[in-house]
Parts: C-alpha cells; sequence; structure tokens
C-alpha cells in the first residue's frame, strides 16, 4: 500500500500511529479521492466525493465551502466544460445527466490508473530524465503485457559477450591514446565536448567503456548515461494510438532514448512477425549493422521508445552504439534529434529509415533499419497506412 493508503486506512480504523503522523487529533479528518458529481442550489454548490480509503458506498455530498481539494475540483470542470462542449451545451447545468456523471467517474479513476502506472515506470526507470503519461483524449488505460525495461533482455539461445577492450586516456577528446575507443575500429571520435553527436548518420559510434581508465564524466559517453530528458507518453487525437512528447527544450544532434527490448533471432522474428502482422503492429527492429542475424522486439518488453510513432518526417535519427560489447552483429540502437526541438513536441521517427553506405577504412556500411512485421520479407507484409500527417507522407508504412 502507498503512504497515504495507509495513512487514510489508520484514519478510518481510529489506529494512531507516530511514524505515518497518525494521532487523535488527525483521525477525523479525511482526504477526497476524486469527485463522483455536482449538482447546485439557489444558494449553494455541491460535490459528490469518494473519499480516499473507503468503498463507493460512503461517498457523500458536501458543500463546496467545506472542500480544500481546489486542484480536484479544478480538473473536474475541466472534464466537465469539456464534455458539455462534446454535447454541444454551454452552460452547466443545475443537475448533471447520469451519462456524463458516470463518464467523469470513468475519466476520474482513469486518471488514477494512469497515475499508478507513471509512478511505477519512474520506479523502474534507472536514467535521470522523468516520464509523465497523459490521456486527454479517450478512456483508454495503461497498456496491457507491457513490461519496462531499461536494457536489452537476451533471448534463448542468443549469449552476449562483454568483448570490449578499454582505452589508456585521461582526456579522451583532447589528448586520445591510439584514437580513444573509436580509434581501435578506424572511427573518429563522434561527440563534440558538449556531448552532441557529429558524426554522419550509418557511421558507428564507439563510446568509451566499464575498462577504460577515464572517468564517468568523460565526454565519450553518451548513449550510456541513459534518458537525460523528461518525457510525456501520451494518447494522440488522430488514432496514432500512444505516443512521446517532449517536455523539454532538445538541441539538434542531441541523444534521447535508446529502442530496447527483447533480443531474438531472425527465425524467431519470422515466426512472431506473423503473428504482429494480423495484430497490425510494428515493434521488430532489425540488427543488421553488419549482417542480419538478430532483431530486436519490444512489443512486450522495452522502455519508452515503445511508444514513439513513425513519421515519413520525423525529428529522430538512429545510431549504431558499441560499449562494453564489440559484437558488431548487436549494436545499441541511439536516437539522436536531427534538429532543435521544441518542448511539447511529438517525437517521431521513420520506421523505413534508410541511410546510405559509408565507406570507411576498416569495412563499407550498408545502415538500413528495418522497423516492421518480417525482417528482410518486405513483400509479404500487410500494407499498414501512414497517419504521420507531413508534407513529406509515403501514404503506406510497409
Amino acid at each position: 500500500m502507498s503512504w497515504e493508503d495507509l495513512q487514510a486506512l489508520c484514519r478510518g480504523e481510529k489506529l494512531y500511529c507516530k511514524q505515518l503522523g497518525v494521532n487523535r487529533g488527525s483521525t477525523n479528518v479525511y482526504d477526497v479521492e476524486f469527485i463522483c458529481d455536482y449538482k447546485k442550489t439557489k444558494q449553494e454548490e455541491f460535490y459528490l466525493l469518494k473519499w480516499k480509503g473507503f468503498p463507493e458506498s460512503d461517498n457523500s455530498w458536501e458543500p463546496k465551502r467545506n472542500l480544500k481539494c481546489h486542484k480536484l475540483i479544478k480538473q473536474f470542470h475541466l472534464d466537465l466544460d469539456q464534455q458539455l462542449r462534446r454535447h454541444k451545451r454551454r452552460n452547466t447545468p443545475k443537475k448533471l445527466d447520469k451519462e456524463i456523471s458516470s463518464f467523469l467517474v470513468q475519466k476520474a479513476k482513469l486518471r488514477q490508473s494512469l497515475k499508478r502506472w507513471e509512478a511505477h515506470l519512474n520506479q523502474t526507470r534507472n536514467h535521470p530524465g522523468r516520464i509523465f503519461v497523459a490521456n486527454e483524449v479517450d478512456l483508454e488505460g495503461p497498456p496491457k503485457n507491457f513490461t519496462y525495461i531499461n536494457n536489452y533482455k537476451v533471448g534463448q539461445g542468443i549469449v552476449l559477450d562483454e568483448m570490449a577492450v578499454g582505452c589508456d586516456c585521461k582526456n579522451c577528446l583532447e589528448e586520445p591514446i591510439n584514437g580513444c575507443c573509436p580509434g581501435a575500429s578506424l572511427h573518429r571520435m563522434a561527440y563534440n565536448d558538449k556531448g552532441l553527436v557529429r558524426i554522419r548518420p550509418g557511421q558507428p559510434i564507439y563510446e568509451c567503456n566499464s575498462q577504460c581508465s577515464c572517468s564517468s564524466e568523460c565526454p565519450n559517453r553518451v548513449v550510456q548515461k541513459g534518458i537525460q530528458v523528461d518525457l510525456c507518453i501520451f494518447k494522440t487525437e488522430n488514432g496514432r494510438g500512444w505516443g512521446v512528447r517532449t517536455l523539454q527544450h532538445i538541441k539538434k544532434n542531441t541523444f534521447i532514448m535508446e529502442y530496447v527490448g527483447e533480443i531474438i533471432t531472425n527465425e524467431e522474428a519470422e515466426r512472431r512477425g506473423l503473428v504482429y502482422d494480423c495484430q497490425g503492429s510494428t515493434y521488430l527492429f532489425d540488427l543488421d549493422y553488419v549482417e542480419d542475424v538478430y532483431t530486436v522486439d519490444a512489443a512486450h518488453q522495452g522502455n519508452i521508445s515503445h511508444f514513439v510513432n513513425h513519421s515519413c518526417n520525423p525529428n529522430l535519427q538512429v545510431f549504431n552504439v558499441f560499449i562494453n560489447n564489440i559484437d558488431e552483429r548487436l549494436p545499441r540502437i541511439a536516437l539522436f534529434s536531427t534538429r532543435a526541438i521544441r518542448s511539447g513536441e511529438e517525437l517521431t521517427f521513420d520506421y523505413r529509415m534508410q541511410i546510405d553506405p559509408v565507406d570507411t577504412e576498416s569495412t563499407k556500411m550498408d545502415s538500413s533499419f528495418n522497423l516492421a512485421g518480417l525482417p528482410g520479407s518486405p513483400k509479404k507484409r500487410i500494407r499498414v497506412e501512414c497517419r504521420c500527417g507531413s508534407d513529406s507522407c509515403r501514404k503506406y508504412l510497409f
């Protein structure tokens, strides 16, 4: 139980607890969980209240003058006004219809459910950036059969070997020894002194790792520090399901998040892809940096990237990142901003992103990212209509 629920329980049972701050003087103080209904007379306004820690059979009408739950009253009237507009009614009636009051109760319960999910997400995350959840569109609650994870989960039959060799640099950016960690693979440093990516899409990123001599403040440690900005999972208004928007201004070339999920073989991805195609979902991400062997499945296990929508004109770009594991068949998938992004703007990336091959001294790479139903078999996919709404929309995802 939460701290508040325990306090309410103790008050209801007239139990005193010093740690909870429940004493003889506070047992008659009751907390409002949410507002169920509204009515007004010539003299006064009344609200039907659901009391925290008590069953709905104990709901009671209370005059507004006795209430101190100003935020709940404000939220109730925002929801009420929205419903009245939907019913093309301008003025608040003296008594609410059952249909409207029932919807407001459902909305209040939904908001509580989303708050609990939000709290769970923030207890589970291992990154500084906070997660918020909002649904002002309908009554859909938290997704079922989804577990928030912070890192790849290795599927059956796959072994991750930490093969990275650390650098001996003291100042990796200004005085790299033998090119630092990128130099070991004949590549250059991916970030500037502010941690912004400076290489072309398609080129790999090699970060310093747990074997390196440099400190945790090394500018070549970016993706491994996790999500830094506050993000909000929100319900979209145009039928695209859940989406993600930033709650802070983001500079161009900033690391935003990783795409994580369960690492599976392509054979297993083929099997799951048939199921996902029938459901119209797209959570399979091919790890085809060098060879097409593994796939990331974020359908049921993933982080906030699970909710990022597609756009034919996205503001996020994918990069392959190697940190402790340098097996080029298993890169970490990092999303960076392609431009400055305003606070409140939705984050998107192209599910059918194609990156031009980049010639380097070590290898010729063709990084084509496939977030779709069947890796390597686009002709088998069910055609999915695109709803991104951008001027450059291709009309179909697949």
